[in-house]
Protein backbone atom coordinates (compact mmCIF):
# COMPACT_ATOMS: atom_id res chain seq x y z
CA UNK A 1 0.00 0.00 0.00
CA UNK A 2 1.24 3.57 -0.92
CA UNK A 3 2.52 5.32 1.93
CA UNK A 4 -0.32 7.85 3.59
CA UNK A 5 -3.48 5.81 2.01
CA UNK A 6 -6.29 5.79 4.59
CA UNK A 7 -9.01 4.16 3.10
CA UNK A 8 -10.88 3.39 0.14
CA UNK A 9 -13.01 6.48 0.34
CA UNK A 10 -16.12 5.21 -0.76
CA UNK A 11 -17.64 5.48 3.10
CA UNK A 12 -16.83 7.94 5.79
CA UNK A 13 -17.33 7.01 9.72
CA UNK A 14 -19.63 9.29 11.39
CA UNK A 15 -20.74 9.68 15.08
CA UNK A 16 -24.18 10.35 15.87
CA UNK A 17 -24.75 14.19 18.03
CA UNK A 18 -28.38 13.97 16.04
CA UNK A 19 -29.89 13.10 19.19
CA UNK A 20 -31.65 10.20 18.10
CA UNK A 21 -31.02 7.18 16.53
CA UNK A 22 -30.32 7.19 12.10
CA UNK A 23 -32.25 4.47 10.62
CA UNK A 24 -29.89 2.78 7.61
CA UNK A 25 -30.98 4.34 4.53
CA UNK A 26 -31.65 8.34 5.83
CA UNK A 27 -29.54 11.22 4.59
CA UNK A 28 -27.23 12.54 6.84
CA UNK A 29 -26.02 15.90 6.30
CA UNK A 30 -23.00 17.46 6.70
CA UNK A 31 -21.59 21.54 6.10
CA UNK A 32 -20.85 20.72 2.75
CA UNK A 33 -22.49 17.19 1.48
CA UNK A 34 -23.87 14.40 2.32
CA UNK A 35 -23.86 10.85 2.99
CA UNK A 36 -26.36 8.08 3.37
CA UNK A 37 -26.02 5.74 6.49
CA UNK A 38 -25.16 2.23 5.37
CA UNK A 39 -26.84 0.90 8.80
CA UNK A 40 -28.67 2.32 11.91
CA UNK A 41 -26.77 4.28 14.31
CA UNK A 42 -27.53 4.26 17.42
CA UNK A 43 -27.07 8.20 19.64
CA UNK A 44 -23.55 8.26 20.28
CA UNK A 45 -22.45 5.56 18.05
CA UNK A 46 -20.21 5.50 15.11
CA UNK A 47 -21.24 4.50 11.90
CA UNK A 48 -20.38 4.27 8.48
CA UNK A 49 -21.92 6.57 5.87
CA UNK A 50 -21.88 6.04 1.81
CA UNK A 51 -20.53 9.36 0.12
CA UNK A 52 -20.27 8.09 -3.38
CA UNK A 53 -22.32 6.20 -5.58
CA UNK A 54 -25.46 6.27 -6.94
CA UNK A 55 -28.49 6.04 -4.47
CA UNK A 56 -32.45 6.76 -4.92
CA UNK A 57 -33.57 10.21 -2.61
CA UNK A 58 -36.59 11.63 -2.17
CA UNK A 59 -37.77 14.71 -3.87
CA UNK A 60 -40.74 16.86 -3.72
CA UNK A 61 -43.14 15.88 -6.68
CA UNK A 62 -43.38 18.81 -8.57
CA UNK A 63 -39.61 19.30 -9.39
CA UNK A 64 -38.28 18.60 -12.47
CA UNK A 65 -34.94 17.50 -12.23
CA UNK A 66 -33.09 17.16 -15.88
CA UNK A 67 -30.13 14.02 -15.83
CA UNK A 68 -26.60 15.99 -14.51
CA UNK A 69 -28.87 18.56 -13.17
CA UNK A 70 -26.52 19.53 -9.66
CA UNK A 71 -28.60 18.97 -6.71
CA UNK A 72 -28.99 19.61 -3.28
CA UNK A 73 -30.15 18.58 0.15
CA UNK A 74 -33.21 20.84 1.15
CA UNK A 75 -32.57 19.41 5.66
CA UNK A 76 -36.21 21.51 6.26
CA UNK A 77 -38.04 19.40 3.86
CA UNK A 78 -35.78 16.22 3.76
CA UNK A 79 -35.60 16.13 -0.31
CA UNK A 80 -33.76 16.97 -2.68
CA UNK A 81 -34.35 20.12 -5.29
CA UNK A 82 -32.49 22.40 -7.08
CA UNK A 83 -31.70 25.71 -4.65
CA UNK A 84 -28.13 26.24 -4.35
CA UNK A 85 -28.04 27.61 -1.13
CA UNK A 86 -29.03 23.99 0.52
CA UNK A 87 -26.56 21.38 1.14
CA UNK A 88 -24.86 20.15 -2.20
CA UNK A 89 -25.69 16.34 -2.46
CA UNK A 90 -24.77 15.39 -5.97
CA UNK A 91 -25.46 15.62 -9.96
CA UNK A 92 -29.06 13.75 -11.08
CA UNK A 93 -27.69 10.15 -12.56
CA UNK A 94 -31.10 9.87 -14.28
CA UNK A 95 -33.69 12.37 -15.31
CA UNK A 96 -37.09 12.83 -12.67
CA UNK A 97 -40.09 13.78 -13.88
CA UNK A 98 -42.44 16.09 -12.32
CA UNK A 99 -44.81 13.01 -10.60
CA UNK A 100 -41.47 11.07 -9.10
CA UNK A 101 -41.26 11.23 -5.85
CA UNK A 102 -37.17 9.92 -5.89
CA UNK A 103 -33.83 10.96 -7.84
CA UNK A 104 -31.50 8.78 -8.56
CA UNK A 105 -28.13 10.82 -7.21
CA UNK A 106 -24.49 10.16 -7.68
CA UNK A 107 -23.65 10.99 -4.48
CA UNK A 108 -21.08 14.64 -3.79
CA UNK A 109 -20.12 14.53 -7.69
Amino acid sequence: MAKGHVREGKTMPYTNGSGTTIASGTVVELPKMIGVALGDIAVGATGEIAICEVWEIAKEAPLVIAQGDQVYWDAANDNVDKTDTNIPCGKAFAAAASADTTVQVLLNA
